[in-house]
């Protein structure tokens, strides 16, 4: 598969059959995630990897999203390192390439992927509930599995849209 072709293609899945993705295909894709960018290297990153239905079960009740958490097979939780982090905005960019890297990597590999962020509004309660480090601050949830619903066609504005004028 051709980059420019998973970056058109990917989109958000939500509905995923009951087949579970290997630990190898899950490592693939988090090997894949850290070799994002990131300012001076840092590697800002951490992961925590669901597979349990009762750890999604109680995971999912953080968010209004919770469906997309309990059908999935691996929820995967990112974490900024506060531990190496040097510059918070710099490293919540490499976050987001990061988790980017992972999705691509996940299409690839014929998995469908959602990355939900509302369920930051309850960050904390969620920090408590995974007992992580007080030094790591979620992200970001990631789930992950085969996809159980039609690939829609994505849309975008023209990229002129997008650019901004010379002064």
């Amino acid at each position: 598969m051709k980059l420019e072709e998973a970056i058109r293609q990917r989109r958000s899945i939500r509905h995923y059959t009951d087949r579970v993705p290997t630990r190898r295909i899950i490592d693939k894709i988090l090997a894949a995630a850290i070799w994002a960018p990131s300012g001076l290297n840092n590697q800002p990153w951490k992961f925590k990897v669901l597979t349990g239905q009762k750890d999604r079960d109680r995971l999912a009740a953080f968010t209004k999203y919770g469906q997309t958490i309990k059908k999935a097979p691996v929820a995967i939780c990112v974490f900024l390192d506060l531990s190496v982090s040097y510059n918070r905005q710099k490293d919540t960019m490499a976050i987001g390439a990061c988790i980017q890297n992972m999705l691509l990597q996940a299409y690839e590999l014929g998995l469908g992927t959602c990355w939900l962020g509302e369920i930051l509004n309850r960050r904390q309660e969620v920090e408590k509930y995974l007992r992580v480090d007080p030094e790591r601050e979620l992200m970001a949830v990631i789930t992950a599995g085969y996809p159980d619903e039609e690939m829609t066609e994505g849309c975008r504005k023209r990229l002129q849209d997008f650019m901004l004028k010379d002064p």
